[in-house]
C-alpha cells in the first residue's frame, strides 16, 4: 500500500530535530514526542466528545462525536488519512497516552507553556480589563480538582477523598495565566505567596483568604500594592480619615495601624482601609491596601475584576480535560493540567493573531472539528463570506410565494 498524498518521510531537518530531542529532554525517538503532542490535541476535542451548539456563523454544522465508532472516541478527531500525514499510523490507545503522561516530564510543557504565555502577554498588554490603569493587575487565587483517595494517594485532601489544588496567578489584561503552581489539596493557599513571582508596581488582587500580614509586608517591600479584604474581627486604630462622597457607596477612607502584637509585627508600616456599601448585593464591604494614591473607586473596581479569575477556573474545567486523568501519578497529572494550559493560551493567540471576534470557546469547537485538517488554520476560524454562498438564477419564477 502506497503513502498517501503529500506524505513526507522523516529525514533530514526533522532528523536534527529528533537528536535536539533527544539530547534536550531525554526522548529515544521521534515517535515517543507524538504521545504527549496528541495529548493537547486532545485538550480540543470536548471533555463531552459533544458539539451542543450550532456555529454556522462560521460554517460548522452540528457534529454528536459520541456516535462516532469507539477508535474515534479514545482519540482526537481526524480520518486515517489525515493522521497518517502526521505520522500516525495506529489509532492511539488510553493506554499509550497514559504511559506517556507517567513517564514524561511534566516541566517539559510548563517550559512550552511559558514560552507561550509570555507571546501572548505581548499580545495582550494594550487590552482593557474595566480598569483605567497603566500599571500591571494580577488576580491570584485556586481552584481545586476533586480526585479518587485510593488512586491519588500522593495527593491528600480530606479523609475520604483526595485532590489537588492549581494555584494561579492571572494577567487581568487577556486573563493570561502567569504563575501556576500545582500542588496537593491540604497546601493552604497563603503559603503559595512565598513561591510567587513579584514584580514591582504592579497590583495583586486577592481575596481574604490570603490575608497574611507577614507575607503582605514582604509584598510591599518588594515595591509591589496588594489589594485584599479584612477579615471579621480585625483589630486595628484610625490613624487618619479622608473626605469621601458617600453618594458613590464609599462610607470611608482611613489610614491605619494594627493593633495587635503579632499582627502589628508583621506590618509595622500603616494601611488604607475602604469601607464601601455595595447597593447591588446589599452588603458592606472592607478593603485593605497599601496603595494610597488611587481613588477608593478604583481600588474596588479592582476588586471587582478579580471575579476574571474564577471565570478562567470555570472556563477550563468546563471546557478543557481537567477533571478526569489518563494516569494517576503526580506526573500524569501535572501533565495533563499543563497540556490545558498550553491549549487555553494558544486558542488565545489564535485569536489575537487572527484578529478574530469569536470566543474562546467558539475558537475551541471549530479547531475540534478540523485539528488534523491540511488547510491553512485561518482559513478554518474565519466567518464564511456571503459571496462563497450560490446565488439563484434571477430569471427564475417564484413558485406559491417562496
Amino acid at each position: 500500500m502506497g503513502n498517501p498524498p503529500g506524505f513526507r518521510r522523516w529525514g533530514g531537518f526533522h532528523e536534527r530535530r529528533q537528536d535536539a530531542l533527544r539530547s534536550g529532554h531525554g526522548f529515544r525517538s521521534m515517535d515517543e514526542f507524538w504521545p504527549g503532542r496528541r495529548t493537547i490535541f486532545g485538550q480540543c476535542a470536548c471533555s463531552t466528545y459533544e458539539l451542543r451548539r450550532t456555529i454556522s456563523h462560521h460554517g460548522v454544522c452540528p457534529v454528536d462525536l459520541a456516535r462516532e465508532p469507539p477508535g474515534h472516541r479514545s482519540d482526537v478527531v481526524g480520518q486515517p488519512q489525515q493522521t497518517l500525514f502526521y505520522g500516525l499510523r495506529n489509532e492511539v490507545r488510553r493506554s499509550t497516552l497514559a504511559d506517556a503522561n507517567e513517564s514524561r516530564d511534566w516541566r517539559i510543557w510548563s517550559d512550552l507553556a511559558a514560552i507561550l504565555i509570555r507571546r501572548a502577554r505581548k499580545l495582550y498588554s494594550d487590552c482593557d480589563f474595566g480598569v483605567e490603569l497603566s500599571n500591571t493587575v494580577y488576580a491570584f487565587d485556586s481552584t481545586t480538582i476533586d480526585l479518587c483517595l485510593s488512586l491519588f494517594e500522593w495527593a491528600p485532601f480530606r479523609s475520604t477523598k483526595a485532590a489537588v489544588k492549581m494555584h494561579t496567578l492571572l494577567d487581568l489584561r487577556g486573563s493570561i495565566p502567569t504563575f501556576i503552581h500545582v500542588s496537593d489539596g491540604k497546601m493552604h493557599d497563603v503559603n503559595v505567596l512565598d513561591i510567587m513571582p513579584t514584580e514591582a508596581g504592579a497590583f495583586y488582587v486577592m481575596d481574604r483568604g490570603y490575608l497574611d500580614f507577614t507575607r503582605l509586608y514582604k509584598l510591599h517591600q518588594a515595591g509591589a500594592f496588594f489589594v485584599t479584604r479584612a477579615k471579621r474581627g480585625m483589630d486595628a486604630r484610625r490613624v487618619y480619615s479622608a473626605a469621601t462622597d458617600r453618594s458613590t457607596g464609599v462610607i470611608c477612607d482611613q489610614v491605619i495601624a494594627l493593633n495587635g502584637f503579632y499582627a502589628s509585627k508583621g506590618y509595622p508600616g500603616h494601611l488604607r482601609r475602604i469601607r464601601f456599601n455595595d447597593s447591588e448585593s446589599e452588603r458592606t464591604l472592607i478593603f485593605l491596601t497599601n496603595n494610597t494614591t488611587l481613588p477608593p473607586m478604583s481600588i474596588t473596581a479592582l476588586y471587582k475584576s478579580r471575579w476574571q479569575v474564577e471565570l478562567f477556573f470555570k472556563w477550563i474545567k468546563q471546557h478543557l480535560r481537567i477533571k478526569k486523568f489518563l494516569g494517576t501519578s503526580e506526573n500524569a497529572v501535572k501533565t495533563q493540567i499543563w497540556c490545558a494550559v498550553c491549549t487555553y493560551v494558544l486558542i488565545a493567540i489564535i485569536k489575537k493573531e487572527l484578529k478574530l471576534e469569536a470566543s474562546l470557546y467558539t475558537l475551541l469547537q471549530i479547531l475540534s472539528v478540523s485539528v488534523f485538517e491540511k488547510g491553512p488554520i485561518a482559513q478554518a476560524l474565519q466567518p464564511d463570506s456571503l459571496d462563497r454562498i450560490p446565488q439563484g438564477n434571477g430569471n427564475q419564477l417564484i413558485l406559491l410565494g417562496f
